[in-house]
């Protein structure tokens, strides 16, 4: 049995260390064949500096005194290349305790020995890393959520000096809201079960004052799967989120402007459209100067009130905006065009409509979306070809993503993101009518459904819009009354 073993170099030394038997994992391990090396002295094993030392002698010394010794040292092959042994030397002694040689076994453990050693370089940098660092907390937790380390960052973002926080739970930095629900447990929890926890979220100082914090729990565990404890790193995003904070009140504001102006502007808007068309029936008492000045202010009035229902649109898409349903988007969008039927008919084109998904949204911004890119795309066809428009989707991860391509003139590419933004025309008014808006209320309704648009194109090539929508969308108010579907079934 012993002669068959691969995985361990077994042979007998005689008292005085002579080699008298070989195995195959010898063979293996060290190189040598039997008859190579049975009969030399088992220190032809061992480093120079080893030799010098007498480490040989000392290990056969207390295998002798203590019947057995086990080391860990580098040994070398025949070959000259050096290897990281664990070596085992037992006494063999007849019954009247006479010493009749060694049993020596030795296993070749270097590659363990080189994965310890990255892993302890690893932690070693990472050590340096976290101790260096002072926009971030490292912190290390026990398993029951006690701190065991602190760095400068944690110093700095916390303000408790590691004396002070060394051993309390880590609850110390939540809110007593939070504590009171077990959101600190729960984190924990989330972590151990699933590796990793990932959360913003109010916390505390040791001044008591309150910073907004993006919040890292990773898990470590030992080889056996015992877990050993967690790591903890925060960053203080406050200013991110106190600008993220005055950005939406100055939207809301602007919204609320947008919106009182634009209903303000009605009355005096509605005056010149009446006392235009007055002036029109008394035509022909004008001169042509006249006539022509009075068409371009009644043009005026029409593009303004156009410009005013836009803008209404526009800061209606967050104001008082409804709950979320359950939209079937490929019923909706067969009925937009039908709604757009008349405009498909004079331009000679048609849609093609495929697989659309059902998802949550607000089903009237939903219409206001496909309404508005349906029609910029006939809107923007080429005169010399009828408009084809597909719409088509995909599922890609937890989104929808929803395309609508064309083949009208196109655009540049440099202007992708130009086309999002309000009151931006590429083309003049002479040539294609609007006022700009439609496209930034796509993107601003598609915003408010947590999802993204964009698009792609080239000149004379037509354009790909593409919408990525959330698959489940409830943080939009979900509300099962306002679902949206086929009433047929």
């Amino acid at each position: 049995m012993v002669a068959g073993v691969r995985d361990y170099a077994i042979f007998l030394l005689s008292p005085e260390g002579i080699v008298s038997s070989w195995n195959l994992g010898a063979e293996l391990i060290k190189g040598y064949h039997a008859e190579e090396i049975i009969g030399k002295h088992f220190s032809i094993f061992y480093p120079q500096e080893a030799i010098d030392k007498g480490w040989p002698e000392f290990e056969l010394n207390t295998a002798a005194s203590e019947g057995r010794f086990e080391d860990e040292g580098w040994r070398i092959r025949k070959d000259g290349s050096q290897f990281w042994a664990n070596v085992v030397i037992t006494a063999w002694k007849n019954g009247d305790g006479g010493l009749l040689g060694y049993l020596k076994i030795t296993r070749d453990l270097t590659v363990r020995r080189e994965i310890e050693l990255a892993l302890r370089d690893s932690e070693e940098r990472f050590r340096h890393l976290a101790m260096s660092a002072t926009d971030y907390a490292f912190i290390l937790l026990d398993p029951g959520g006690y701190i065991t380390s602190w760095n400068p960052g944690a110093e700095k973002i916390k303000g408790y000096h590691s004396e002070e926080i060394i051993g309390k739970h880590f609850s110390i930095f939540y809110p007593k809201e939070a504590i009171d629900k077990g959101w600190p447990a729960h984190e924990l929890m989330v972590a151990r079960t699933k590796g990793r926890f990932e959360d913003e979220g109010w916390r505390v100082r040791k001044d008591g004052s309150r910073f907004w914090a993006d919040v890292h729990i990773t898990a470590f565990e030992d080889d056996a799967g015992k877990l050993r404890g967690f790591w903890k790193i925060t960053r203080d995003l406050t200013e991110r989120k106190l600008a993220e904070e005055r950005l939406r009140r100055s939207n809301k504001e602007l919204e609320q402007f947008a919106s009182v102006a634009a209903h303000d502007l009605q009355e005096p808007l509605r005056k010149i459209q009446a006392f235009g068309d007055r002036l029109r029936t008394r035509a022909t008492s004008l001169d042509a100067q006249s006539r022509d000045y009075l068409e371009r202010i009644l043009a005026s009035a029409v593009r303004m009130r156009t410009l005013i229902n836009d803008l209404l649109a526009f800061s209606r898409v967050t104001i008082k905006a409804p709950p979320f349903g359950r939209v079937e988007l490929e019923y909706l969008v067969r009925e937009v065009t039908t709604d757009l039927e008349v405009h498909i008919q004079q331009t000679r084109g048609r849609v093609e409509i495929r697989s659309l998904p059902t998802l949550d949204a607000d089903p009237l911004q939903m219409r206001q979306l496909f309404q508005n890119l349906i029609g910029n795309a006939l809107k923007f066809s080429r005169p010399e070809e009828p408009p084809v428009i597909t719409i088509d989707s995909k599922r890609a991860g937890s989104f929808w993503q929803i395309s609508v391509r064309d083949n009208g003139i196109g655009f540049e590419e440099t202007y992708r993101e130009r086309i999002f933004e309000m009151f931006q025309r590429l083309h003049g008014r002479n040539e294609y009518e609007g006022t700009g808006m439609g496209l930034a209320l796509c993107r601003k309704i598609v915003e408010r459904h947590r999802g993204s648009i964009s698009a792609q194109s080239r000149p004379g090539e037509g354009a790909t819009f593409i919408v990525r929508l959330p698959a489940q969308n409830h943080g939009g108010q979900y509300d099962q009354e306002n679902s949206y579907r086929r009433l047929d079934g």
